[in-house]
């Protein structure tokens, strides 16, 4: 869904009042994904935030090879806060979780 959002023509999207929103998109989608990749795949979490990074990536490129979209270093460096603040929420989930002794 992620990637279908970030590759459809702008037109299609809703109108957008501040490009700081944008921002904020994208450090929550990647946060998500990286606090339910976490969560799933646990006992690999470098993978999980290394693929997401690639994943990111790839998406800013598709966006610039579409001709209506085009990529931006920025909201890649937003995919990257947000996949650390999910990662972030993961750890303190998982400390939560694990009994005290």
């Amino acid at each position: 869904m992620l990637a279908i959002a970030s590759l459809v023509p702008v037109d299609l999207l809703p109108q957008q009042a501040a490009s700081i929103w944008d921002k904020g998109q994208h450090a929550f989608g990647f946060a998500w994904l990286a606090l339910v990749g976490l969560l799933a795949y646990g006992r690999r979490p470098w993978s999980v935030l290394v693929g997401l990074v690639v994943y990111g990536g790839v998406i800013e490129l598709m966006q610039a090879a579409t001709g209506w979209r085009y990529g931006e270093w920025l909201d890649f460096l937003a995919d990257g806060i947000g996949i650390l603040i999910g990662a972030v929420l993961w750890m303190g989930l998982r400390r939560l979780a694990t009994p005290q002794s």
